[in-house]
């Protein structure tokens, strides 16, 4: 205290935002159908996630029914999500969009949507 000031430190990093806020991280999940489930046992219907917390996979018990998926982006979707914990961190997260995917076109197509690396393109010159 300098002046009459007061000087008032908070340790928050700044990347992480408001410190009071509560809402979980967001990652996409995707919910296999079809032939994209074949190496998956029929009585399960689970929804496939990683983890933004700490990069595990992670699966859970698909609650909605698939007439609940509504065509957007060119993807069948959940767009109401699904809360979740880790199992690897505990780390709360919702599980927004859940994107249904049929075969591997779909799958493919899903992976070229979603992902963070773009590919790389080769720079023509004439």
């Amino acid at each position: 205290m300098e002046d009459g000031r007061i000087t008032l430190l908070v340790d928050v990093d700044p990347k992480e935002g408001n410190a009071m806020d509560r809402r979980n991280m967001e990652t996409v999940g995707v919910r296999r159908t079809g032939w994209a489930a074949l190496d998956r046992d029929p009585q399960q219907d689970t929804v496939e996630y990683t983890c933004p917390h700490c990069g595990a996979q992670g699966q859970k018990n698909a609650r909605r029914e698939r007439a609940q998926y509504h065509f957007t982006d060119g993807f069948l979707q959940d767009l109401q999500g699904e809360a979740t914990h880790c199992r690897a961190c505990n780390g709360s997260l919702r599980v927004v969009p859940v994107v249904l995917l049929h075969d591997q076109d779909e799958t493919r197509r899903f992976e070229a949507v979603f992902s963070e690396e773009l590919p790389e393109v080769p720079l023509v010159t004439n």
